[in-house]
């Protein structure tokens, strides 16, 4: 059948045999490439246990011991980046240059998390009160797992265990069974980097496999990214169980355009921000929102850019955007463009007309165009999460913030215009997580931390950034006197309220 994918547990591929298998796919060809195994309660047992064991040791580390093999890990990263690319194309089906892409943001949060000697600096205040000194340590939890999804096999895994093993802590890492392999290529990185076996573990599966690392004891944190039903299932699991989480679910991202913008910047944002990766972003621009007249103009400049891009698959070096994940994706996506029209939108450009360069194979969808959506519409209520943009047309700013504000996802939000005061408006108003000011897709560098409001995010932090290190650990205030000619006299027995 092809490759065989299986756990990576104690350093090393797994070597059991599993119960359930799922299959591979290349999104491009639809052919069967393989299978994966599938993890049961027995393997996630395992895998925790053995990163507890791990993670002991792991965290009594020095900081700089951590910071040495995080240094080693961003450079096999770079070394490997090739390999990471092709395996994310091979299963994903996104262009070579978008998968390098994904590399090189993965790659920030690795070169954030070498600094962890920096990020873990606690505080502390000398005489609080008389001979005493209070400061705060910030330590690791213990066993963590993250959950990631399939349209970034190896950057949302980067957003999480680098600074979760920089912390101290072990991982278990589930990645999506539709695009595993990358996932083994990072394991394999960070044990030639001198990971120690057991401090990142990966287990691969579907729900099941989920729902035994949300219910299992010895995860103290879970990380998760994905839709938002999904992400609501794994916030309410994990809460139960007592576990400290930070989900985040999906998105239905704006893009304000306002009359003084620079339309054709507005058109090319508007392009790239939907249609890149075919749409399976979170943070792809889906709904365009045309402010007063601008709509007829800047429908056309869309529609115009639309026509040039080139399907296809990875192997076409001139390819700009590649398959959907699954032909059943592909097909509910399709769907939306009979269901708009029939509510009254307007098709302006159907995708199922546009050929890709290798026809009538794997799971591709053009771009497409919807004008003249309203609040509604199904296509507007969705996340659609495929190559499908739509504009909806209001008469003023006022009217596109209550629009933004009233939907339900808050992931991000854009405007584009020239005007400082309105920018500064909707930058303060907006109920999103990521604002973008002529910036489409505002997804920050891993300094600042990422994640949406609303239904976007389930829990109390974002993901990477100083909201990272936080989540990777808990804080420690002491409250400490020594004896000695500056620690004050003996009081003697005190039943009130301690003094200064």
């Amino acid at each position: 059948m092809g490759q065989h994918v299986t756990h990576w547990i104690g350093g090393k591929t797994w070597d059991g045999k599993a119960g359930r298998t799922g299959r591979l796919h290349d999104p491009a060809t639809g052919e069967v490439t393989g299978e994966v195994d599938f993890a049961g309660t027995t393997e996630v047992d395992l895998a925790v246990e053995g990163a507890a064991a791990a993670g002991a040791q792991w965290s009594a580390s020095s900081l700089a011991q951590r910071s040495q093999v995080l240094f080693g890990f961003r450079q096999l990263l770079v070394e490997r980046r090739g390999e990471l690319a092709a395996s994310i194309s091979a299963e994903h089906g996104k262009t070579l240059a978008d998968a390098d892409g994904e590399v090189a943001r993965g790659l920030e949060v690795v070169e954030l998390a070498c600094g962890i000697s920096h990020l873990l600096k606690g505080d502390f205040s000398e005489g609080v009160s008389r001979g005493v000194d209070t400061y705060s340590l910030r330590q690791p939890l213990g066993v963590v797992c993250g959950i990631t999804p399939f349209n970034f096999p190896v950057m949302v895994p980067l957003w999480m265990f680098p600074l979760a093993v920089a912390c101290g802590n072990a991982f278990v890492l589930k990645p999506s069974e539709k695009d595993p392999s990358a996932s083994l290529l990072l394991a394999e990185a960070a044990a030639d980097a001198g990971l120690p076996p057991g401090v990142l573990q990966v287990v691969h599966g579907d729900a099941g496999a989920v729902d035994a690392l949300l219910d299992h004891p010895g995860v103290a944190a879970v990380s998760f990214v994905g839709s938002t039903p999904v992400a609501r299932h794994v916030a309410q699991r994990a809460a139960a169980a007592g576990k400290r989480v930070q989900a985040l679910g999906g998105a239905k991202n704006h893009m304000v355009v306002l009359p003084d913008a620079d339309l054709e910047a507005a058109a090319d944002a508007a392009v790239s921000a939907g249609f890149g990766s075919a749409g399976e972003r979170c943070m792809a621009i889906s709904v365009v929102v045309a402010v007063g007249g601008v709509g007829d103009a800047l429908v056309a400049k869309i529609a115009e850019r639309m026509g040039s891009l080139r399907v296809g698959p990875a192997s076409d070096p001139d390819a700009e955007m590649g398959p959907l994940i699954t032909s059943e994706h592909r097909d509910r996506v399709a769907g939306y463009l009979d269901s708009a029209p029939a509510e009254g939108a307007r098709l302006v450009v159907d995708g199922r007309r546009h050929e890709p360069t290798v026809p009538g194979r794997g799971y591709f969808l053009g771009p497409s165009l919807l004008d003249g959506v309203g609040p509604q519409m199904a296509a507007y209520r969705d996340e659609i999460f495929g190559p499908v943009l739509s504009v909806v047309r209001v008469d003023d700013l006022e009217e596109a913030l209550e629009l933004v504000n009233a939907n339900p996802y808050g992931n991000g939000a854009a405007l584009f215009t020239n005007d400082g005061a309105a920018a500064r408006r909707f930058q303060h108003e907006v109920t999103a997580g990521m604002v973008g000011i002529n910036v489409a897709i505002p997804v920050p560098v891993a300094t600042f931390p990422f994640g949406g409001w609303k239904q976007s995010l389930f829990g109390d932090t974002h993901v990477y950034g100083t909201d990272g290190v936080r989540f990777y650990t808990r804080n420690k205030v002491v409250t400490a006197r020594w004896p000695g000619p500056r620690g004050g006299e003996r009081s003697g027995v005190q039943l009130g309220f301690p003094g200064r």
